[in-house]
Protein backbone atom coordinates (compact mmCIF):
# COMPACT_ATOMS: atom_id res chain seq x y z
CA UNK A 1 0.00 0.00 0.00
CA UNK A 2 3.16 2.04 0.16
CA UNK A 3 2.61 5.41 -2.25
CA UNK A 4 5.12 4.94 -5.53
CA UNK A 5 5.21 6.93 -8.79
CA UNK A 6 4.72 4.63 -11.51
CA UNK A 7 4.32 6.64 -15.12
CA UNK A 8 3.05 9.98 -14.63
CA UNK A 9 0.96 9.41 -11.30
CA UNK A 10 1.56 8.58 -8.12
CA UNK A 11 -0.37 4.90 -6.90
CA UNK A 12 0.03 2.00 -4.87
CA UNK A 13 1.93 -1.44 -6.08
CA UNK A 14 -1.73 -3.45 -5.62
CA UNK A 15 -3.20 -1.18 -8.64
CA UNK A 16 0.01 -1.09 -10.84
CA UNK A 17 0.13 -5.25 -10.57
CA UNK A 18 -3.93 -4.86 -11.24
CA UNK A 19 -3.39 -2.81 -14.06
CA UNK A 20 -0.48 -5.00 -15.58
CA UNK A 21 -2.94 -7.98 -15.24
CA UNK A 22 -5.34 -6.66 -16.66
CA UNK A 23 -3.64 -5.22 -19.34
CA UNK A 24 -1.75 -8.65 -20.33
CA UNK A 25 -5.80 -10.80 -20.23
CA UNK A 26 -7.39 -7.75 -22.35
CA UNK A 27 -8.00 -10.19 -24.93
CA UNK A 28 -10.21 -12.99 -22.46
CA UNK A 29 -10.50 -11.54 -19.37
CA UNK A 30 -14.51 -10.01 -20.49
CA UNK A 31 -14.98 -14.16 -20.75
CA UNK A 32 -12.89 -14.50 -17.30
CA UNK A 33 -15.95 -12.58 -15.56
CA UNK A 34 -18.72 -14.17 -17.28
CA UNK A 35 -17.23 -17.52 -16.23
CA UNK A 36 -16.75 -16.53 -12.91
CA UNK A 37 -20.17 -14.95 -11.95
CA UNK A 38 -21.87 -17.72 -13.91
CA UNK A 39 -20.00 -20.17 -11.61
CA UNK A 40 -20.98 -18.37 -8.70
CA UNK A 41 -24.42 -18.22 -9.43
CA UNK A 42 -25.25 -22.18 -10.65
CA UNK A 43 -23.10 -23.58 -7.35
CA UNK A 44 -24.83 -21.34 -4.84
CA UNK A 45 -27.97 -22.62 -6.82
CA UNK A 46 -26.80 -25.78 -5.88
CA UNK A 47 -25.80 -25.68 -2.46
CA UNK A 48 -28.06 -23.01 -1.10
CA UNK A 49 -30.82 -24.93 -2.13
CA UNK A 50 -29.83 -28.62 -1.60
CA UNK A 51 -27.13 -27.62 1.24
CA UNK A 52 -25.57 -31.59 1.64
CA UNK A 53 -25.06 -32.52 5.22
CA UNK A 54 -21.24 -33.13 4.26
CA UNK A 55 -21.20 -28.91 3.74
CA UNK A 56 -20.85 -26.87 7.06
CA UNK A 57 -22.51 -23.02 6.22
CA UNK A 58 -19.44 -22.36 8.20
CA UNK A 59 -16.94 -24.04 6.15
CA UNK A 60 -14.79 -22.83 3.34
CA UNK A 61 -17.33 -23.82 0.43
CA UNK A 62 -20.07 -23.09 2.78
CA UNK A 63 -19.72 -19.97 3.43
CA UNK A 64 -19.25 -18.86 0.15
CA UNK A 65 -22.25 -20.16 -1.67
CA UNK A 66 -24.60 -21.44 1.43
CA UNK A 67 -26.92 -17.38 1.06
CA UNK A 68 -30.28 -16.15 1.91
CA UNK A 69 -32.94 -16.61 -1.12
CA UNK A 70 -32.43 -12.73 -1.74
CA UNK A 71 -28.90 -12.99 -2.20
CA UNK A 72 -29.06 -16.08 -4.36
CA UNK A 73 -31.43 -14.20 -6.62
CA UNK A 74 -29.10 -11.40 -6.38
CA UNK A 75 -26.30 -14.04 -7.71
CA UNK A 76 -28.17 -15.09 -10.37
CA UNK A 77 -29.35 -11.65 -11.61
CA UNK A 78 -25.93 -10.79 -11.70
CA UNK A 79 -25.16 -13.83 -13.86
CA UNK A 80 -28.03 -13.31 -16.05
CA UNK A 81 -26.88 -9.39 -16.65
CA UNK A 82 -23.35 -10.46 -17.54
CA UNK A 83 -24.10 -12.99 -20.16
CA UNK A 84 -27.08 -10.68 -21.91
CA UNK A 85 -24.33 -7.83 -21.96
CA UNK A 86 -21.84 -10.26 -23.30
CA UNK A 87 -23.65 -11.68 -26.10
CA UNK A 88 -25.84 -8.60 -26.88
CA UNK A 89 -29.19 -10.40 -26.06
CA UNK A 90 -32.41 -9.56 -24.59
CA UNK A 91 -33.52 -5.87 -24.38
CA UNK A 92 -30.76 -2.65 -24.57
CA UNK A 93 -31.76 -1.23 -21.43
CA UNK A 94 -29.84 -4.09 -20.00
CA UNK A 95 -26.70 -4.17 -22.34
CA UNK A 96 -26.63 -0.74 -23.52
CA UNK A 97 -23.27 0.85 -23.12
CA UNK A 98 -24.55 3.43 -20.04
CA UNK A 99 -25.83 0.68 -18.18
CA UNK A 100 -24.42 -3.32 -17.73
CA UNK A 101 -22.51 -2.47 -20.68
CA UNK A 102 -20.99 0.75 -18.59
CA UNK A 103 -20.20 -2.09 -15.43
CA UNK A 104 -19.43 -5.59 -17.71
CA UNK A 105 -16.72 -3.74 -20.11
CA UNK A 106 -15.43 -1.15 -17.86
CA UNK A 107 -15.36 -1.39 -14.62
CA UNK A 108 -15.58 -5.30 -14.08
CA UNK A 109 -12.06 -5.83 -15.63
CA UNK A 110 -10.50 -3.13 -13.16
CA UNK A 111 -12.56 -5.27 -10.03
CA UNK A 112 -11.11 -8.38 -11.12
CA UNK A 113 -7.80 -7.23 -11.82
CA UNK A 114 -7.49 -5.17 -7.88
CA UNK A 115 -9.10 -8.10 -6.65
CA UNK A 116 -6.37 -10.83 -7.46
CA UNK A 117 -3.79 -8.92 -5.60
CA UNK A 118 -5.55 -7.35 -3.56
CA UNK A 119 -6.95 -10.49 -2.05
CA UNK A 120 -3.69 -12.19 -2.43
CA UNK A 121 -1.80 -9.70 -0.62
CA UNK A 122 -4.08 -8.57 2.08
CA UNK A 123 -2.76 -10.81 5.07
CA UNK A 124 0.65 -9.24 4.52
CA UNK A 125 -1.12 -6.32 5.70
CA UNK A 126 -3.32 -7.45 8.44
CA UNK A 127 -1.17 -10.15 10.08
CA UNK A 128 2.35 -8.89 10.43
CA UNK A 129 1.46 -5.81 12.78
CA UNK A 130 1.39 -2.87 10.80
CA UNK A 131 -2.22 -2.24 11.60
CA UNK A 132 -1.51 -2.04 15.21
CA UNK A 133 1.65 0.18 14.67
CA UNK A 134 -0.17 2.49 13.02
CA UNK A 135 -3.39 2.00 15.32
CA UNK A 136 -1.95 2.74 18.44
CA UNK A 137 0.25 6.33 17.10
CA UNK A 138 -2.93 7.30 15.03
CA UNK A 139 -5.53 6.21 18.22
CA UNK A 140 -4.59 9.60 20.13
CA UNK A 141 -6.64 11.11 17.02
CA UNK A 142 -8.75 8.77 15.29
CA UNK A 143 -10.85 8.13 18.81
CA UNK A 144 -11.44 11.76 19.89
CA UNK A 145 -12.49 12.96 16.35
CA UNK A 146 -13.95 9.96 14.86
CA UNK A 147 -14.88 7.53 17.65
CA UNK A 148 -12.91 5.26 15.87
CA UNK A 149 -9.78 3.22 16.21
CA UNK A 150 -6.67 4.11 15.11
CA UNK A 151 -6.30 1.59 12.40
CA UNK A 152 -9.00 3.16 10.52
CA UNK A 153 -6.36 5.61 9.02
CA UNK A 154 -4.49 2.74 7.28
CA UNK A 155 -8.31 1.97 5.36
CA UNK A 156 -8.54 5.96 4.68
CA UNK A 157 -5.07 5.65 3.08
CA UNK A 158 -5.27 2.65 1.05
CA UNK A 159 -8.57 3.86 -0.51
CA UNK A 160 -7.10 7.74 -0.90
CA UNK A 161 -4.10 6.11 -2.72
CA UNK A 162 -5.18 2.93 -4.24
CA UNK A 163 -8.97 1.76 -4.92
CA UNK A 164 -11.81 2.63 -2.42
CA UNK A 165 -12.71 -1.02 -3.41
CA UNK A 166 -9.76 -2.20 -1.60
CA UNK A 167 -10.97 0.24 1.38
CA UNK A 168 -13.88 -1.91 1.84
CA UNK A 169 -12.57 -5.33 1.87
CA UNK A 170 -9.97 -4.42 4.28
CA UNK A 171 -12.51 -2.78 6.60
CA UNK A 172 -14.86 -6.32 5.89
CA UNK A 173 -11.81 -8.62 6.94
CA UNK A 174 -11.00 -6.72 10.13
CA UNK A 175 -14.93 -6.74 11.22
CA UNK A 176 -14.78 -10.51 10.21
CA UNK A 177 -11.44 -10.74 12.67
CA UNK A 178 -13.53 -9.44 15.56
CA UNK A 179 -11.07 -6.01 15.55
CA UNK A 180 -13.89 -3.32 14.06
CA UNK A 181 -17.32 -3.42 15.87
CA UNK A 182 -20.31 -3.59 14.13
CA UNK A 183 -20.82 0.32 14.07
CA UNK A 184 -16.93 1.14 13.46
CA UNK A 185 -16.92 -1.26 10.02
CA UNK A 186 -20.01 0.54 9.39
CA UNK A 187 -18.93 4.00 10.00
CA UNK A 188 -15.52 3.17 8.15
CA UNK A 189 -16.73 1.39 5.04
CA UNK A 190 -19.12 4.28 4.55
CA UNK A 191 -17.16 7.08 5.20
CA UNK A 192 -13.38 5.97 4.71
CA UNK A 193 -13.58 4.60 1.43
CA UNK A 194 -12.45 7.73 -0.05
CA UNK A 195 -12.22 8.14 -3.97
CA UNK A 196 -8.63 7.74 -5.24
CA UNK A 197 -6.58 10.78 -6.33
CA UNK A 198 -6.77 9.32 -9.69
CA UNK A 199 -10.06 8.59 -10.16
CA UNK A 200 -10.57 12.35 -8.74
CA UNK A 201 -8.71 13.43 -11.38
CA UNK A 202 -10.42 11.89 -14.36
CA UNK A 203 -13.72 13.14 -12.94
CA UNK A 204 -12.73 16.97 -13.14
CA UNK A 205 -10.93 16.25 -16.49
CA UNK A 206 -14.36 15.43 -17.68
CA UNK A 207 -16.24 18.28 -16.36
CA UNK A 208 -13.17 20.29 -18.19
CA UNK A 209 -11.88 22.06 -15.49
CA UNK A 210 -8.21 20.20 -14.73
CA UNK A 211 -6.26 23.31 -14.62
CA UNK A 212 -8.23 23.82 -11.22
CA UNK A 213 -7.30 20.48 -9.52
CA UNK A 214 -5.75 21.66 -6.51
CA UNK A 215 -8.91 23.92 -5.65
CA UNK A 216 -11.25 21.03 -6.26
CA UNK A 217 -9.22 18.29 -4.46
CA UNK A 218 -8.88 20.85 -1.38
CA UNK A 219 -12.76 21.25 -1.56
CA UNK A 220 -13.23 17.18 -1.82
CA UNK A 221 -11.10 16.47 1.18
CA UNK A 222 -12.32 19.39 3.43
CA UNK A 223 -15.95 18.36 2.73
CA UNK A 224 -15.08 14.85 3.47
CA UNK A 225 -13.29 15.64 6.75
CA UNK A 226 -16.46 17.56 7.89
CA UNK A 227 -18.53 14.52 6.58
CA UNK A 228 -16.76 12.17 8.83
CA UNK A 229 -16.79 13.90 11.98
CA UNK A 230 -20.65 15.04 11.29
CA UNK A 231 -22.32 11.61 9.43
CA UNK A 232 -21.27 9.30 12.07
CA UNK A 233 -23.06 10.71 14.75
CA UNK A 234 -26.04 10.54 12.81
CA UNK A 235 -28.87 7.89 12.04
CA UNK A 236 -28.43 5.57 11.41
CA UNK A 237 -24.38 4.93 11.59
CA UNK A 238 -24.91 6.28 15.54
CA UNK A 239 -27.40 3.15 16.16
CA UNK A 240 -25.34 0.59 14.93
CA UNK A 241 -24.10 -1.34 17.74
CA UNK A 242 -20.74 -1.56 19.28
CA UNK A 243 -20.04 -5.57 19.68
CA UNK A 244 -17.98 -7.57 17.38
CA UNK A 245 -19.46 -9.93 14.31
CA UNK A 246 -20.06 -12.62 17.10
CA UNK A 247 -21.76 -10.73 19.59
CA UNK A 248 -19.43 -9.86 22.55
CA UNK A 249 -18.66 -6.25 23.39
CA UNK A 250 -14.69 -4.78 23.32
CA UNK A 251 -12.67 -4.58 25.85
CA UNK A 252 -12.18 -0.68 26.87
CA UNK A 253 -8.47 -1.79 28.27
CA UNK A 254 -7.51 -3.44 25.35
CA UNK A 255 -6.29 -0.23 23.78
CA UNK A 256 -4.97 1.43 27.01
CA UNK A 257 -1.45 2.30 27.36
CA UNK A 258 0.24 0.10 30.07
CA UNK A 259 2.44 2.06 32.68
CA UNK A 260 5.54 2.39 31.99
CA UNK A 261 5.67 2.71 28.67
CA UNK A 262 4.95 5.40 26.10
CA UNK A 263 3.02 5.43 23.22
CA UNK A 264 5.62 4.46 20.41
CA UNK A 265 7.26 1.60 22.48
CA UNK A 266 3.51 0.13 23.20
CA UNK A 267 2.82 0.46 19.72
CA UNK A 268 5.83 -1.40 18.44
CA UNK A 269 5.34 -4.07 21.03
CA UNK A 270 2.01 -4.80 19.89
CA UNK A 271 3.03 -4.83 16.10
CA UNK A 272 5.51 -7.48 17.40
CA UNK A 273 3.35 -9.47 19.09
CA UNK A 274 0.67 -9.41 16.63
CA UNK A 275 3.66 -10.55 13.87
CA UNK A 276 4.96 -13.56 16.02
CA UNK A 277 1.17 -15.27 15.96
CA UNK A 278 1.96 -15.98 12.27
CA UNK A 279 3.66 -19.30 12.52
CA UNK A 280 2.61 -20.93 9.24
CA UNK A 281 2.72 -19.78 5.63
CA UNK A 282 0.15 -22.88 4.39
CA UNK A 283 -2.33 -20.62 6.64
CA UNK A 284 -1.33 -17.41 5.10
CA UNK A 285 -1.81 -18.90 2.18
CA UNK A 286 -5.00 -20.16 2.90
CA UNK A 287 -6.47 -17.12 4.14
CA UNK A 288 -5.32 -15.25 0.89
CA UNK A 289 -7.33 -17.92 -1.48
CA UNK A 290 -9.91 -17.59 1.11
CA UNK A 291 -9.43 -13.43 0.10
CA UNK A 292 -9.42 -13.71 -3.78
CA UNK A 293 -12.62 -16.63 -3.81
CA UNK A 294 -14.82 -14.31 -1.61
CA UNK A 295 -14.41 -11.46 -3.53
CA UNK A 296 -14.46 -12.65 -7.04
CA UNK A 297 -16.76 -15.02 -6.52
CA UNK A 298 -19.43 -13.37 -3.90
CA UNK A 299 -18.75 -9.35 -4.59
CA UNK A 300 -18.40 -9.59 -8.72
CA UNK A 301 -21.60 -11.03 -8.77
CA UNK A 302 -23.56 -8.74 -6.43
CA UNK A 303 -21.77 -5.43 -7.66
CA UNK A 304 -23.36 -6.88 -11.80
CA UNK A 305 -26.62 -7.58 -10.35
CA UNK A 306 -27.37 -4.59 -8.08
CA UNK A 307 -25.40 -1.88 -10.00
CA UNK A 308 -27.30 -3.07 -13.45
CA UNK A 309 -30.53 -2.03 -11.51
CA UNK A 310 -29.24 0.87 -10.37
CA UNK A 311 -28.12 2.26 -13.84
CA UNK A 312 -30.96 0.78 -15.72
CA UNK A 313 -33.25 3.00 -12.74
CA UNK A 314 -31.15 6.23 -13.76
CA UNK A 315 -31.19 5.35 -17.82
CA UNK A 316 -34.55 4.77 -18.15
CA UNK A 317 -36.54 5.73 -15.31
CA UNK A 318 -37.39 9.45 -14.21
CA UNK A 319 -37.49 8.38 -10.72
CA UNK A 320 -33.85 10.69 -9.71
CA UNK A 321 -35.13 13.62 -11.70
CA UNK A 322 -38.02 13.28 -8.44
CA UNK A 323 -36.02 12.59 -5.93
CA UNK A 324 -33.71 15.43 -7.09
CA UNK A 325 -36.91 18.18 -6.30
CA UNK A 326 -36.09 18.78 -2.88
CA UNK A 327 -32.74 19.41 -3.70
CA UNK A 328 -33.70 22.54 -5.97
CA UNK A 329 -34.22 25.17 -3.20
CA UNK A 330 -31.76 23.74 -1.16
CA UNK A 331 -28.93 24.88 -4.17
CA UNK A 332 -30.77 27.58 -4.67
CA UNK A 333 -30.37 28.97 -0.93
CA UNK A 334 -26.59 28.17 -1.79
CA UNK A 335 -26.57 30.06 -4.61
CA UNK A 336 -25.94 27.85 -7.31
CA UNK A 337 -26.00 28.60 -10.27
CA UNK A 338 -28.53 26.67 -12.74
CA UNK A 339 -29.86 24.55 -9.57
CA UNK A 340 -32.58 22.36 -11.68
CA UNK A 341 -29.84 21.15 -13.63
CA UNK A 342 -27.74 20.60 -10.86
CA UNK A 343 -30.19 19.41 -8.42
CA UNK A 344 -31.00 15.56 -10.83
CA UNK A 345 -26.87 15.27 -10.81
CA UNK A 346 -26.40 15.28 -6.91
CA UNK A 347 -28.72 12.72 -6.69
CA UNK A 348 -28.27 10.57 -9.48
CA UNK A 349 -24.64 9.92 -8.42
CA UNK A 350 -26.24 7.01 -5.81
CA UNK A 351 -26.18 4.89 -8.82
CA UNK A 352 -22.82 5.50 -10.14
CA UNK A 353 -20.02 8.39 -9.50
CA UNK A 354 -19.06 8.90 -12.87
CA UNK A 355 -23.13 9.87 -13.83
CA UNK A 356 -22.88 13.57 -12.35
CA UNK A 357 -20.13 14.34 -14.31
CA UNK A 358 -21.28 13.06 -17.66
CA UNK A 359 -25.36 14.71 -16.90
CA UNK A 360 -23.23 18.45 -15.94
CA UNK A 361 -20.52 18.41 -18.91
CA UNK A 362 -22.39 20.12 -20.72
CA UNK A 363 -23.78 23.18 -18.78
CA UNK A 364 -21.76 25.96 -19.14
CA UNK A 365 -21.29 27.43 -15.69
CA UNK A 366 -18.43 26.35 -14.37
CA UNK A 367 -19.55 26.69 -10.77
CA UNK A 368 -21.95 24.52 -11.35
CA UNK A 369 -19.40 21.67 -13.06
CA UNK A 370 -17.09 22.89 -9.81
CA UNK A 371 -19.74 21.48 -7.19
CA UNK A 372 -21.16 18.78 -8.87
CA UNK A 373 -18.29 17.15 -9.56
CA UNK A 374 -16.92 17.53 -5.98
CA UNK A 375 -19.97 16.63 -4.59
CA UNK A 376 -20.05 13.18 -7.01
CA UNK A 377 -16.38 11.87 -4.98
CA UNK A 378 -17.37 13.15 -1.29
CA UNK A 379 -20.87 11.58 -1.33
CA UNK A 380 -18.82 7.93 -1.51
CA UNK A 381 -22.16 5.42 -1.96
CA UNK A 382 -22.97 4.69 -5.33
CA UNK A 383 -24.83 1.51 -6.13
CA UNK A 384 -22.42 0.54 -9.51
CA UNK A 385 -18.99 -0.42 -6.98
CA UNK A 386 -18.66 0.71 -3.75
CA UNK A 387 -21.98 0.33 -2.39
CA UNK A 388 -22.52 -3.08 -3.81
CA UNK A 389 -19.45 -4.21 -2.70
CA UNK A 390 -20.59 -3.07 0.78
CA UNK A 391 -23.58 -5.03 0.82
CA UNK A 392 -21.85 -8.20 -0.73
CA UNK A 393 -19.63 -7.99 2.41
CA UNK A 394 -20.86 -8.81 5.85
CA UNK A 395 -20.75 -5.31 7.08
CA UNK A 396 -23.73 -4.67 8.76
CA UNK A 397 -25.76 -1.57 6.41
CA UNK A 398 -28.29 -2.70 4.07
CA UNK A 399 -29.43 -0.41 1.22
CA UNK A 400 -31.72 1.70 3.01
CA UNK A 401 -28.68 2.74 5.27
CA UNK A 402 -26.71 3.46 2.41
CA UNK A 403 -29.35 5.55 1.20
CA UNK A 404 -29.72 7.46 4.18
CA UNK A 405 -26.13 7.67 4.37
CA UNK A 406 -25.50 8.97 0.81
CA UNK A 407 -28.67 11.85 1.55
CA UNK A 408 -26.91 12.79 4.91
CA UNK A 409 -23.43 13.17 3.03
CA UNK A 410 -24.54 15.18 0.26
CA UNK A 411 -26.40 17.44 2.63
CA UNK A 412 -23.61 17.67 4.79
CA UNK A 413 -20.64 18.29 2.31
CA UNK A 414 -22.69 20.63 -0.20
CA UNK A 415 -22.33 23.71 1.91
CA UNK A 416 -18.63 23.10 2.45
CA UNK A 417 -17.89 22.88 -1.73
CA UNK A 418 -20.44 25.58 -2.45
CA UNK A 419 -18.45 27.81 0.10
CA UNK A 420 -15.03 26.86 -1.71
CA UNK A 421 -16.45 27.60 -4.93
CA UNK A 422 -17.87 30.86 -4.32
CA UNK A 423 -14.34 31.77 -2.66
CA UNK A 424 -12.30 30.30 -6.17
CA UNK A 425 -15.00 31.39 -8.74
Amino acid sequence: MFPINYGDEISIPVAVLAKFLQQNLSEIILELICGVITLSALLTIFFSTIQPKSVHVNSFVGSLFIVSPVWLIIRCLGATFALLVYFKQGSAMIWSENTGGLLLNDLMPILFSVFIFAGLLLPLLLNFGLLELVGTLFSKVMRPLFKLPGRSAIDCTTSWLGDGTVGVMLTSKQYEQNIYTQREAAVVGTTFSAVSITFSLIVIAEVGLIHMFVPFYFAVCLAGFVAALIVPRLPPLCFKKDLYIDGTSPDPLASSIPDGENIFTHAFKSAIERASQVTSLKAVLQQSLHNVSEMVLVVLPVVMGIGTMALMLAEFTPIFDYLGMPFVPYLELLQVPEAEIAAKSVVIGFADMFLPSILIAGVDNEMTRFIVAALSITQLIYMSEVGAMLLGTKIPVNILDLFIIFILRTIVTLPVITLVAHLVF
